[in-house]
C-alpha cells in the first residue's frame, strides 16, 4: 500500500486506541514473568516482554491508563456536516469534551459500522439454524448493540428470537459497560452475555462445539503479542530474540537458536527455512561471499499471539465463521523488520514514536500491522488443511475455509450503508480515511475430511 499522506497519519493517530484488554498470554515460557518489573533476572521472549509492557496489572500501558474506551453520547450526524474540515472540527470538539484518548471506528461510525458487519453475517450464514455470535474484546458493547439492533429490525423474527451473542472479555470494567450498553434495549439482554475470561485459554471454551457460529474480532489483532527473530547476515541462520535486563534498568536483546514451538510454527507457515539450507553449492558460495562483503542484518516479526488464538478458536469451534478488522499498514514505523510495530505514546494531546520497542516500559502503546495474507495462511494452517497437504501430498484435498480480504471502503460499499457517513460535499470519512484498514472474512467449506 502506498504511504499515507500527512493528514492521514494524523487521522490514524486520532482514531487508533487500545480497544480491548486482550487475553493473558499463555505461551510455554509464561511462568514467573509477571513481576513488578518488565524484565526480571531471567530473560524472556519478545512476545512476553510486549505482553508485560502492555498488560501487566502493575506496570502495563493499558493498566496505567486512566481513560477507558470512549463512548459517544449520540451518533455523529454526518449528513449535517459540510465536509472534511467540519468533520475534523467536530471530532476535535468531541475529544475535548470527552476527556478520553481514543474512539474506535465502530464508535465513531455507530450504528452504521456495526450494521455493515451484521449484514455481512446475515448474507453469509445459514439462517435455518440458530445464529450464535462470539465477540472477542467487545469494548464498550457498541458493536454488539448495533448488530442486535440490525438483526431485530432486518432479519426474520425467529432469527432474532433465537440469537445468542456472547462477549469474551478479560476486563471487568468493560464487561460491565457492555451489559449497560446492550441493555439500552430490554429485549437484547436475554440474548447477550459476557464471559469474563481469556479467549486464548482453551479451557475456557469447554468441549468442542460442533455448531455453526460467528467469531468477531474488531481491531484485536494489532495488540496481540508478537515474537522477533534475527539473522546477523544473509547467510546466517535465524535466531529467536529474548530480552534481558542488565545493570538494573538497561534492557538488551539476547539471541538464541530457534527452539520455541510457536516461532517454529510461524516460520513454517511463512516458509522461512534456515538461511543456510537449499540452493546449489555455487549459488551458496556466491551468497556467502556477498554476505561477507555486504553483511546485512535481518529482523522479522512473527504474529505468534494471533497464531495461538487461532489454534484455540479452531480447536474449540470447529465450524466457526470469522470476521476480523484491523490495520494492514502503519505509517512512519521507525523500528526495523518485516511487520514491525509502531511504538507510540501520547502526551498533552500529541503523539511521539519510539525508535525501539525496548523503550516501551509501560508508557507507550505497541501495535502491529496485520499481514492479511499471512493471516489467511495461519487460518488455513490452524484449520488443519495446510498440515494435511504437508503430511499427504499425494492427495489433493480441498481447502477447509473460504476466505476473503476487503478494504474498509469495499466492505462497507458491499454490506453497509455508505450514504449514512457521507457529508454534504461528498466527503466520506469511513471510506476516505481508512485506506490502511481491512476486513477479513473466513467461513468453513464442506471439505471436512
Amino acid at each position: 500500500m502506498a504511504p499515507l499522506s500527512f493528514s492521514s497519519r494524523n487521522l490514524f493517530s486520532l482514531f487508533h486506541k487500545p480497544r480491548v484488554i486482550p487475553f493473558e498470554y499463555l505461551g510455554q515460557h509464561s511462568s514467573a514473568l509477571y513481576s513488578t518489573h518488565i524484565v526480571g533476572d531471567t530473560p524472556i521472549l519478545v512476545r512476553d516482554f510486549i505482553h508485560k509492557a502492555l498488560y501487566d496489572p502493575n506496570v502495563g500501558y493499558f493498566s496505567q491508563k486512566s481513560a477507558s474506551v470512549g463512548v459517544l453520547d449520540r451518533s455523529i450526524k454526518f449528513n449535517q456536516l459540510q465536509g472534511r474540515k467540519a468533520y475534523m472540527k467536530h471530532l476535535d470538539k468531541i475529544y475535548k469534551q470527552s476527556d478520553v484518548s481514543w474512539f474506535t471506528p465502530v464508535e465513531l461510525f455507530k450504528p452504521w459500522y456495526a450494521h455493515g458487519i451484521a449484514e455481512a453475517i446475515l448474507r453469509t450464514t445459514n439462517l435455518s439454524v440458530p445464529l450464535k455470535i462470539y465477540e472477542i474484546g467487545g469494548g464498550s458493547g457498541t458493536c454488539a448493540k448495533g448488530i442486535l439492533d440490525y438483526i431485530k429490525l432486518n432479519a426474520p423474527t425467529r432469527v432474532y428470537d433465537n440469537i445468542s451473542y456472547t462477549s469474551v472479555e478479560i476486563s471487568s470494567s468493560l464487561a460491565a459497560k457492555q451489559i449497560q450498553t446492550v441493555g439500552e434495549v430490554d429485549s437484547h439482554l436475554s440474548k447477550f452475555r459476557v464471559e469474563r475470561r481469556d479467549a486464548a485459554d482453551r479451557r475456557g471454551w469447554g468441549d468442542v462445539n460442533e455448531q455453526p457460529c460467528w467469531v468477531i474480532m474488531l481491531e484485536v489483532l494489532d495488540n496481540l503479542p508478537h515474537d522477533l527473530i534475527y539473522s546477523e547476515n544473509q547467510m546466517s541462520p535465524w535466531m529467536e530474540v529474548w530480552v534481558e535486563s542488565k545493570e538494573g534498568e538497561k534492557l538488551s536483546e539476547l539471541y538464541r537458536p530457534i527452539q520455541d514451538s510457536l516461532i517454529k510454527s510461524c516460520m513454517e507457515i511463512v516458509h522461512m527455512p534456515d538461511a543456510t539450507a537449499g540452493g546449489s553449492r555455487v549459488s551458496s558460495a556466491v551468497k556467502s561471499i556477498w554476505a561477507k562483503v555486504f553483511p546485512k542484518p535481518r529482523w522479522c516479526w512473527l504474529p505468534t499471539g494471533c497464531l495461538k488464538l487461532l489454534e484455540v478458536l479452531h480447536g474449540a469451534l470447529s465450524k466457526m465463521s470469522l470476521i476480523a478488522s484491523d490495520f494492514s499498514y502503519l505509517p512512519d514505523v521507525k523500528i526495523p523488520g518485516e511487520r514491525a510495530p509502531l511504538v507510540s505514546t501520547k502526551k498533552d494531546g500529541s503523539s511521539s514514536d519510539y525508535n525501539s520497542y525496548l523503550d516501551a516500559k509501560g508508557d507507550a502503546d505497541i501495535f502491529f500491522p496485520t499481514d492479511f495474507l499471512l493471516l489467511e495462511q495461519m487460518d488455513h494452517y490452524c484449520s488443519g488443511w495446510m498440515k494435511q497437504q504437508k503430511d499427504d501430498t499425494s492427495l489433493k484435498r480441498g481447502k477447509k475455509r473460504r476466505t476473503l480480504s476487503l478494504g474498509t471502503a469495499a466492505f462497507m460499499e458491499e454490506f453497509g450503508l455508505p450514504t449514512k457517513t457521507r457529508t454534504k460535499d461528498g466527503y466520506n470519512p469511513l471510506l476516505d480515511d481508512f485506506k490502511n484498514n481491512k476486513f477479513y472474512l473466513s467461513v468453513p467449506t464442506h471439505n471436512i475430511k
